[in-house]
């Protein structure tokens, strides 16, 4: 119902003969599409088209199921001008009985028009999340309609032919006959004859005219049918497309059945026209050549590769991939197709024609039938544990790494339709694939990838990418992914990008507008960051995934200023009070977050201090909203919102006393108060015990190391106590939870320092 309460929204700005039109109230009124909004866009229209007479009997049962709602509406309704206006509008609706299919193309093409009526005013109303038909418009669909009902009238004017013909050559025997019946006495007048022969001449001229216009209609099916073909190979190509696109997080909708429908209905009109002009008598070389060369493109451009590989692939690692005919139901019966894939390299993927026979790498399972499934109406040829066995390399230039190398799969096969006398050699290709060899190499094949399809152009040379792009197109890029692989609908905001910019360029001082700069290859992936030992992408990916699976939510709420330079940083929060903080990401490792807050100085000042930054792995041990709740001297979130009104939901609760007289034990977080570092230590790890009673107690520095030794925490910052009771002569040290893997390795760790020591 969501499509009909944005079109209330747009109708009151739409002219009058618009809404008219697109609710004819003589066989659909507005009212019917008002009070069945629900049910109408629950059903499936899309399917319908003329010429399936096999979908008349579900058309007839939704019309059915529709007059039923109608009726009942009307009894149920006390307003008597709505009841009588519903009762007859179910009786017009009763027109359609004999023509059911026409009434399930109407719906479907009112509703296909709303949808494009709502995409034309995205400024009037807000865009609606509802299934996007971009594979077929209103236009390209009436067109295929009307192509369809013309090749129905190319039929009507051959059976027609061919009854006057019957009936020419009838008034033909008749008119030779004349001399017998003279002979017999039966001598016609000479108006009668000359009646006979009038008839004749007309009959013949008419039926030169039919041929004539035959023969016109045929050419302009023809015609029609390239232009439909045309736009439907440009949709299977956009579909292509914003399928590579959605690697980087466009939308993407992977839905093919109205595709897959438009596919079968030119397959039939090509026969049909083929069939028509076979029966003309004489051969038209011209229009048989065309709607050959247009079989061939059809059959060939109904391959795609439905579910693709990953486009960064280890060796020796199982992977899955499908691949989807358009026309499966339309291939001849008998003999099973198979398809084969195979790897091929970029310069093989520039002359494809025929199947390659170098062969640049090894796939095992390699093969796969094209398989019906009469539930989804789809034949797929699924590769379900492919896998690289081995891979050859293509000489590199200069400084060129493994993970800049692309290959793809070619899926190929030999396949015949129905209707069709030979056999065609059809084959399709993947998107461009990075094969590595090890895990370490995964971060740079992915930037590989992340470029070609951020920038690559539609029909482009497999796999030709520009070297330089400008930073509008770089920022978009980073954004898309960051959402879309967070799940977030939390954009990165204009401090943000210029902090981004600020650091692929190299400029933390420059503040104009970065929008045209160019942003190359090199500064993305293979140049390290100025003091860094990593690249701006390895930088950006590792935020990426931090958030992704410590701090989705906490992003999604705001809670993060995420990128933000030291220089913005002081800026903003110079006149704040004393425990004012922040979250932002570290642009000095890889993955972390740190918090950054204002505290006073020793003569009254004020300073900024940075608290060392949260990894993947300290989350892990202890959230981020725990580590706040732990750290005392950070009290309003950044500007001015108190910490625990923002992060209560994200506090631990406190766990009840464990059962065997043992005493609790709570990690906890404490910074080091050392007033001239730039980053202040945290403790990971803390044992807090809590006891029922006063007791006194001592430093914990006395009887083990820190936990987390990675983090160089020195010993006067351990401000955590242990009591006489958790330790004696005959009682051992209680150490965390040993069913934790972390803890485990942090023990480990520990003992293994204190052995080396």
């Amino acid at each position: 119902m969501a499509q009909w309460m944005h079109m209330t929204q747009l109708i009151q700005y739409l002219p009058g003969p618009t809404v008219n039109d697109l609710y004819p109230s003589n066989s659909f009124p507005i009212e019917v599409r008002h009070f069945l909004a629900e049910w109408i866009e629950k059903q499936r229209w899309e399917d319908f088209v003329l010429e399936n007479v096999e979908q008349e009997g579900q058309a007839t049962a939704l019309l059915d199921q529709l007059i039923h709602m109608l009726q009942s509406m009307a009894q149920d309704n006390a307003n008597v001008v709505e009841k009588m206006k519903l009762l007859q509008i179910s009786r017009n609706m009763n027109s359609f009985q004999q023509q059911p299919l026409q009434f399930g193309v109407m719906v479907r093409d009112m509703l296909r028009k709303e949808r494009s009526l709502l995409r034309s005013h995205p400024t009037i109303i807000s865009p609606p999340q509802y299934p996007q038909y971009r594979e077929s418009s209103f236009t390209e669909s009436s067109d295929l309609d009307k192509l369809v009902l013309k090749v129905l009238e190319i039929q009507e004017v051959r059976q027609k032919l061919h009854q006057m013909q019957e009936e020419l050559n009838w008034e033909r025997q008749n008119y030779e006959s004349i001399g017998t019946i003279q002979q017999n006495g039966l001598e016609p007048t000479a108006g009668e004859i000359q009646k006979l022969q009038n008839h004749i001449q007309q009959m013949e001229y008419t039926m030169k005219s039919l041929a004539t216009k035959r023969f016109q209609s045929l050419k302009e099916c023809v015609d029609c049918l390239d232009q439909c073909q045309t736009r439907l190979i440009g949709r299977l190509k956009v579909w292509r497309w914003e399928q590579h696109k959605a690697t980087i997080g466009h939308p993407f909708d992977d839905n093919l059945n109205v595709l897959q429908t438009c596919c079968e209905q030119l397959l039939g009109v090509n026969g049909k026209l083929r069939q028509e002009l076979m029966l003309i008598g004489e051969p038209i070389p011209e229009l048989q050549e065309r709607l050959l060369q247009l079989l061939q493109d059809l059959i060939q451009s109904s391959l795609l590769v439905d579910k693709q590989p990953p486009q960064v692939i280890k060796t020796q690692s199982k992977f899955s991939t499908t691949v989807r005919y358009l026309l499966g139901e339309k291939v001849a019966p008998g003999k099973p197709v198979l398809l084969k894939a195979q790897i091929i390299t970029e310069l093989q993927a520039r002359s494809l024609g025929s199947v390659p026979s170098d062969n640049v790498g090894e796939l095992i399972n390699n093969t796969a039938i094209l398989e019906h499934n009469t539930a989804s109406k789809s034949t797929c040829a699924t590769f379900r544990n492919m896998s690289i066995k081995k891979i050859k390399r293509a000489d590199r230039k200069g400084s060129e790494s493994v993970t800049e190398e692309k290959f793809a799969l070619l899926f190929s096969t030999e396949i015949s339709i129905t209707g069709c006398d030979t056999p065609y050699r059809i084959q399709m290709i993947s998107l461009p694939v990075v094969v590595i060899v090890h895990g370490s190499q995964d971060n740079n094949a992915l930037a590989t990838i992340i470029w070609d399809c951020a920038f690559s152009e539609p029909d482009r040379v497999p796999f030709v990418v520009p070297e330089r792009v400008p930073w509008r197109l770089m920022c978009s890029t980073l954004n898309s992914k960051f959402t879309s692989e967070v799940q977030t609908q939390h954009n990165l905001d204009q401090y943000n990008q210029l902090f981004l910019a600020q650091k692929i360029f190299d400029k933390p001082d420059f503040t104009d507008d970065f929008s045209n700069m160019m942003v190359s290859w090199a500064q993305f992936n293979k140049e390290v960051l100025p003091g860094r030992p990593f690249t701006f992408w390895q930088w950006f990916e590792g935020v990426m995934d931090l958030t992704k699976k410590h701090l989705k939510t906490y992003w999604s709420d705001g809670l993060i200023f995420g990128f933000i330079g030291k220089q913005h940083l002081h800026l903003i929060l110079k006149d704040r009070p004393n425990g004012t903080f922040l979250l932002r990401f570290s642009d000095s490792e890889i993955g972390g977050i740190t918090i950054a807050y204002v505290s006073a100085t020793e003569n009254g000042g004020q300073k900024i201090q940075n608290i060392q930054p949260f990894t993947k792995r300290d989350l892990e041990i202890r959230s981020l909203g725990d580590r706040i709740l732990d750290i005392n001297h950070i009290t309003f979130l950044y500007p001015e919102f108190p910490k625990h009104k923002a992060f209560q939901k994200y506090y631990t609760e406190p766990q009840h006393p464990p059962s065997g007289g043992y005493i609790p034990v709570s990690l906890q977080t404490k910074v080091g108060m050392d007033a001239g570092s730039a980053a202040l230590p945290v403790s990971n790890m803390t044992s807090h015990a809590e006891s029922p009673h006063n007791v006194v107690a001592y430093p914990l520095h006395q009887f083990q190391q820190p936990f987390s030794p990675q983090e160089s925490i020195n010993q006067e910052q351990m401000e955590t106590t242990v009591s006489p009771a958790e330790f004696n002569q005959n009682s051992p040290v209680v150490f965390p939870d040993m069913s934790s893997n972390d803890n485990m390795e942090l023990v480990l760790d520990t003992l293994l320092k204190d052995l080396g020591q």
